[in-house]
């Protein structure tokens, strides 16, 4: 398991699963085939599988070791739940084995931070004991923006315009039982969790979206969660995912991010890359380009 250095703060990478998703005009549907096809060259194999026509997708957190805590940034989408999506449904993977070869148990978890409260990003907050889904890290404190747990709360009877049924069921199995549990803390705005870490609020991908950001020493490290899901998304800022609920929201917290990314030197930390899983980006003009990959291992080496 790789640890990396920023400043005071040790980051390891953990994967739940990496695999094929979905064509280039279904992810990043505004956004010309032709684009993808002149940068083939660096797109395949790590990026897009010309084989399945297909870009290549990981599940991962993060784990930050800052100030004697172990922070754990998203959760995948967990085992054993029943989901709409056949790739997210009833899965069987080694997460919690993963985990713990970077030394850390579930109990050892101090915060949880789910940077949105789609199904992908909150999986493995719970686990199941016989009939209940309880919190797979008991002594952590789960932060939630309380825009997203408001949003999300079939409660209150708010509908997604974009996914539809597509989170069926995460908030009740995923969500609630930490709720219910006492552990989880609803913030606003921005939340600072140490002098290393803080929680920013970046409404577009969901109404309460948010990003992580890490500056330590001359270390600055942007977790960007689903602010983009692919790299081709770097050089054309504008274009969408389909999963955005605010598409322009979303446009303009792309455009301000990686501004800043590029202004402060930091690394870029999107939660769905494989590869090296970060990049640097630098201004193109109005765009963006890749000046570097980050420090991470690749996932994927693929012929």
């Amino acid at each position: 398991m790789q640890d990396v250095k920023f400043g005071d703060v040790t980051v390891n990478r953990i994967v739940e699963l990496y695999e094929d998703a979905s064509p280039p005009e279904v992810i990043t549907p505004d956004m010309p085939r032709e684009r993808w096809e002149e940068n083939r060259s660096w797109l395949v194999p790590n990026h897009w599988n010309p084989q399945t026509d297909a870009y290549v997708g990981a599940l991962q957190s993060w784990l930050l070791r800052s100030g004697g805590r172990n922070i754990l940034i998203d959760t995948g989408a967990g085992n054993g739940k029943d989901r709409p999506q056949p790739q997210f449904s009833n899965l069987r993977t080694d997460f919690l084995g993963n985990l713990a070869a970077s030394g850390v148990r579930p109990e050892d978890i101090d915060v949880v931070i789910n940077t949105h409260l789609h199904l992908d990003h909150t999986g493995w907050n719970t686990y199941r004991v016989g009939e209940d889904w309880v919190p797979t890290f008991p002594n952590a404190t789960y932060l939630i923006s309380k825009t997203d747990f408001d949003f999300w709360n079939p409660a209150y009877g708010n509908e997604s315009v974009v996914l539809g049924k597509g989170n069926y069921g995460s908030f009740e199995d995923s969500v609630l039982p930490v709720h219910q549990a006492g552990q989880t803390l609803l913030w606003e705005d921005s939340y600072t969790i140490d002098e290393n870490i803080r929680l920013e609020l970046t409404p577009g991908h969901t109404p309460g979206a948010s990003v992580v950001q890490l500056q330590s020493g001359s270390d600055r490290v942007l977790f960007a969660s689903d602010t983009l899901h692919v790299p081709m998304q770097i050089l054309e800022p504008d274009c969408n995912s389909c999963f955005c609920e605010d598409p322009a929201a979303a446009r303009a917290v792309r455009h301000k991010l990686l501004g800043w990314a590029a202004d402060n030197n930091a690394l870029f930390v999107p939660g769905h890359f494989v590869d090296a899983g970060c990049v640097e980006v630098a201004r193109a003009g109005a765009r963006f380009s890749i000046k570097g990959w980050g420090p991470f291992e690749a996932l994927l080496a693929r012929d």
